[in-house]
């Protein structure tokens, strides 16, 4: 037995030392360094307390990131599980070429988001395509261009990750569905229920704990969206949010690793508050 414990951890270690070198030592060192005035090229360092936390509520641009962020995940959240939802409601019916169209659907979400961010900056840009359509439908395009104009940067932004993300959560909500006994369907339309009452009796609630993955997980990626913003407007025209704040700060033009430590602990606060709040929510309405 002990011979099997050694093997066992021998066969792990590998994953222990990655864990610990690029995992929890990093957590560690940017908690201690948030307490700091840590410069990234200044070998010395001073413990500042709770300064840097302190500053970042008085910063505007870390509000104005903050708000973006808040913004960002209130804005795409509800809609990207609804569209995703209802999407996979409609390629799991059987109708001809429905691999077709699961797999149209699912291809943006496992594209290079770099790739479909400079595809979008084309299509947003003034005489872009997206401006031609909003002519024909009659609304005035920005003079700009959508993401030169701070009133429709970061709503062209969320609306792009919509896009891109619902066909990933609709695969989710498509593997719920099918884990679905048909006999309860069957149970249903015997005692003369519709699709709408089936829909609301049977498939959404036996769904809720894939929306309750699905919520969390998307949650957490929308608070850390950086490479759109990178990308397209590099936090211009008011579209800033909590990463970029963070990137900007540690890496490019204050180069404080301890304000960016204190700021992504700050996002890491707020992210667990999030997600634990919607696991009691869910939790009490019987979700899990």
């Amino acid at each position: 037995m002990k011979q099997k414990k050694t093997t066992a951890l021998f066969l792990a270690l590998p994953w222990i030392v990655t864990l610990l070198l690029f995992w929890l030592y990093p957590i560690i060192y940017s908690f201690i360094v948030g307490f700091t005035d840590k410069q990234l090229l200044s070998k010395t360092f001073q413990w500042v307390g709770f300064d840097n936390y302190k500053a970042l509520l008085s910063d505007d641009s870390f509000l104005l990131a903050l708000k973006n962020t808040a913004i960002f995940v209130v804005g795409t959240i509800p809609l990207t599980t609804i569209i995703a939802l209802l999407l996979a409601l409609l390629v799991n019916k059987q109708f001809k070429g429905r691999g077709l169209f699961r797999a149209g659907y699912f291809l943006p979400s496992i594209t290079s988001m770099v790739v479909i961010a400079l595809i979008f900056t084309n299509l947003f840009q003034r005489g872009g395509y997206i401006a031609l359509l909003a002519e024909m439908l009659g609304f005035t395009p920005p003079q700009h261009g959508f993401l030169l104009d701070s009133s429709t940067a970061l709503f062209s932004i969320m609306a792009m990750d919509v896009w891109m993300a619902v066909g990933y959560y609709m695969l989710i909500f498509l593997a719920g569905l099918k884990s679905i006994p048909q006999e309860l369907y069957e149970a249903a339309r015997i005692q003369g229920a519709g699709s709408i009452r089936q829909f609301f009796s049977i498939t959404l609630p036996l769904l809720k704990p894939v929306a309750l993955f699905i919520l969390v997980i998307n949650s957490i990626k929308s608070f850390q969206v950086f490479v759109e913003i990178f990308v397209m407007t590099q936090g211009k025209f008011e579209t800033s949010t909590m990463v970029y704040f963070i990137y900007e700060a540690g890496l490019t033009t204050k180069f404080n690793f301890g304000y960016a430590s204190a700021a992504a602990y700050i996002l890491f606060l707020i992210v667990a508050v999030f997600s634990f709040m919607q696991f009691r929510l869910l939790k009490n309405r019987g979700t899990v």
